[in-house]
């Protein structure tokens, strides 16, 4: 009997010993990164979305002029918008709807606040109109733009390749109208008004007048990508600084180190032996956490960034409530390993309530919010999902091993005093 007792004393210490160490492993791998043969796991750092806030960039909210809009439109008119911003060859730029009639656009890096408006917000409606003010062609017409320069005057020009209806249309007015000017407008502009010298059938077309090769690239990205189905009209610009953005995230970092290690100093000195287990599950969360974040593509804000802190706070709360009651059911007089699971089971409706109504919250933040508003939502709701997890089964788990292998054997491992009779 005490051999097997011995024996099952032995391998809840290993498996509690592996554990920790499977932590602390992965910990150092998702801080630090590391090399596998040919394989690199790169950190957190290199992997997770940053928000503007944190690296710098633009900021765009684009409002569409109509009041009678559906989702197919809205659904549509965003994933023209992210075409075009992507075309300007930027990584990790985010595209998303912002309450019923608004787009929030944001480009991390160093960009011109008024080349980005130009480039994304223009409606991009394309139309050659003939001498008898007939459209000729239309942006749908066009199989593909692109924009060189000219070998033979070095000017910005946008080279056009029609499809076929196009390439035939265009070959029926470049007949019917030789020697006469056909007009290209780019959203009722005047873009250019060539003279018509012989009849083209090749599908090809050109646009010159560009007062520069970034603008015949602007204009040839709109044309390609397509037009909006609804005029948008820009109703916030901000750009964030590279140099501010780039101080925030150390000094958020900073910040949440030093919060965290005195949570973790807290835990230890008030709860002793299990404060130790509570910081360690809080390691794991906190690792989930920010692997959740990565695996969704989510960007990460200085809001963000508050409402992990938050979460955090949150989970050590769960733990908190679980030791006080392991606490008051050793005091009754139960056993160790009764007051861990009688602890676990009466905290676990107040655990639910408190979470549940912090969900509920973060979902309504999320809907109704801003992008800053969204950010701090979406954190707290990942949060406080897997500080559920981690506080009910992570910590329990690992208690309940300290318990059968000894580690967790005296009252006073918990911070209870034994009373006198």
């Amino acid at each position: 009997m005490k051999s097997k007792r011995k024996n099952k004393k032995g391998k809840s210490l290993a498996l509690f010993i592996v554990c920790v160490l499977l932590i602390g492993l992965v910990a150092y791998v998702c801080a630090f990164g590391t090399k596998v043969g040919g394989y690199v796991v790169k950190p957190f750092s290199k992997t997770i979305n940053k928000g503007l806030d944190l690296q710098g960039g633009v900021s765009l909210v684009e409002e569409i002029q109509s009041n009678n809009v559906d989702q197919k439109t809205i659904d549509r008119t965003i994933e023209l918008l992210s075409m075009r911003v992507n075309k300007l060859g930027v990584s990790e730029t985010t595209v998303t709807r912002e309450g019923q009639k608004r787009i929030r656009i944001e480009i991390p890096g160093k960009y011109d606040a008024k080349e980005v408006i130009e480039s994304v917000g223009k409606t991009g409606e394309l139309k050659f109109i003939g001498p008898d003010n007939q459209v000729i062609l239309t942006g749908k017409d066009v199989k593909d733009a692109t924009a060189y320069m000219n070998s033979e005057d070095n000017s910005p020009t946008v080279g056009l390749e029609l499809n076929e209806s196009g390439t035939k249309k265009f070959a029926e007015a470049t007949k019917k109208f030789l020697g006469q000017p056909i007009a290209i407008y780019m959203d009722e502009e005047p873009l250019t008004k060539p003279v018509v010298n012989n009849v083209i059938t090749s599908g090809k077309a050109v646009i010159t007048g560009s007062k520069s090769m970034d603008e015949a690239k602007r204009q040839a990205s709109i044309i390609k990508s397509g037009a909006l189905p609804v005029v948008v009209k820009p109703v916030e610009v901000k750009t964030v600084g590279a140099t501010l953005g780039s101080n925030a995230l150390p000094l958020s970092v900073k910040a949440g180190v030093i919060g965290i290690s005195l949570i973790f100093l807290f835990m230890i000195l008030y709860y002793k032996v299990p404060g130790v287990i509570a910081d360690i599950a809080l390691v794991l969360y906190i690792l989930l956490v920010l692997l959740t974040f990565t695996g969704i593509k989510a960007t990460l804000t200085l809001s963000g960034i508050a409402g992990f802190l938050l979460t955090i706070g949150m989970a050590v709360d769960a733990n908190i409530l679980i030791f006080e009651r392991i606490r008051e059911e050793l005091r009754n007089g139960k056993s160790i390993k009764s007051a861990v699971d009688s602890g676990f089971h009466r905290a676990l409706s107040s655990i639910l309530d408190s979470n549940i109504t912090t969900i509920i919250a973060g979902v309504v933040l999320y809907e109704l919010g801003s992008g800053a508003v969204k950010g701090f939502a979406l954190t707290l709701m990942i949060g406080v999902i897997l500080s559920m997890f981690t506080a009910v089964t992570v910590s329990r788990f690992l208690l309940k091993l300290a318990v059968e292998a000894g580690i967790l054997s005296k009252l006073w491992h918990f911070g209870v005093k034994k009373e006198a009779n």
